[in-house]
């Protein structure tokens, strides 16, 4: 049986997915899915990188500006909208093309993974996430986790509070802590999964990221975290995102405005190198190099690729 091509752009912050992404989609028409766990929020837009509606250049975008940054989102409500919105544009004989840099949101879609996904009790998650802020509070939330589920503990950082946390909530409910993702290793059935990957050499990542970051502030981010922090948004899962918790930080008084930028930055780079190992580890990945001025050139190789991959889908199945 012939399946329904799923294309997913997947790579580090920074490297040039969504304009990928949306070249992609208007070469197969196609339409994206966000797949970046922040941009899910309205008004955390210069901080994301959303694309503006000029950038998007008239290619539909789904999953963007769907929560309020009071919200919180998993990766198993991801990908029960993210099944909702392919079944969507396959009825309209579109092409479903998700784009993003979140690994756990991805994996849920590109190998079926299933997660817990019990409610858990805002109130109490409030009362230890305000622990967790407190001096070494993220070592004591870790031993108190150790004291009712030492397995749990073992496979959750001591410095991941909000993993920390829904162990917490779901062992005070009677459930047990999460366990590994389990997953089924096949792909979706109804569809063949062709992944991009966009890889860059590392120096030029970190100057491109270093210089986003600055666009980013001359574009107001400042103004944007502060707009945020006095309507009373803090502390909330939004507003953890890399762009917004450093700048919370400055705010609270924590420590200076240089001192912010420079986390920001660093915190920038890090997350670029756990997002490609992650996706080099965990996912069946072809990578492209991204180059300073050959963005044309690489679209049509990618282009090419999905074409020619697109071709033998019958063949396979």
């Amino acid at each position: 049986m012939e399946k329904k091509p799923l294309i997913v752009i997947v790579g580090p912050t920074a490297v040039g997915k969504t304009h990928a992404g949306i070249e992609v989609a208007k070469t197969f028409a196609g339409e994206i899915i966000n797949g970046d766990a922040f941009q899910v929020y309205r008004g955390l837009d210069i901080g994301t990188a959303k694309a503006s509606t000029e950038e998007q250049d008239g290619v539909p975008h789904h999953l963007i500006d769907i929560l309020a940054p009071t919200d919180t989102y998993s990766a198993a409500q991801f990908r029960r909208d993210a099944i909702q919105k392919i079944d969507e544009i396959d009825g309209r004989g579109h092409v479903p093309v998700i784009v993003g840099g979140t690994g756990m949101y991805i994996k849920g879609i590109t190998s079926d993974w299933s997660f817990n996904d019990v409610a858990g009790d805002e109130q109490f998650r409030k009362r230890l996430e305000a622990r967790g802020e407190e001096e070494v509070g993220a070592q004591k939330l870790h031993e108190e986790l150790a004291l009712h589920d030492p397995d749990a503990a073992k496979r959750i950082h001591p410095r991941n509070v909000r993993k920390i946390i829904r162990a917490l909530e779901l062992i005070y409910a009677g459930k047990p802590a999460p366990a590994p993702v389990t997953r089924d290793d096949g792909q979706p059935g109804s569809h063949q999964v062709l992944m991009i990957g966009l890889t860059m050499e590392r120096a030029t990542l970190y100057e491109r990221i270093e210089a986003r970051v600055e666009h980013m502030l001359a574009e107001g981010l400042l103004s944007e975290v502060s707009a945020l922090y006095e309507a009373g948004i803090r502390h909330t899962q939004a507003m953890k995102g890399i762009g917004y918790k450093e700048l919370v930080a400055y705010l609270d008084g924590d420590c200076s405005f240089e001192e912010a930028v420079t986390q920001l930055k660093r915190n920038s780079r890090r997350f670029a190198k756990r997002q490609l190992t992650w996706f080099r580890n965990k996912e069946n990945v072809t990578w492209f190099e991204v180059r300073e001025g050959e963005e044309k050139k690489l679209i049509d190789k990618i282009c090419t690729h999905l074409a020619g991959k697109w071709a033998n889908t019958s063949k396979d199945y």
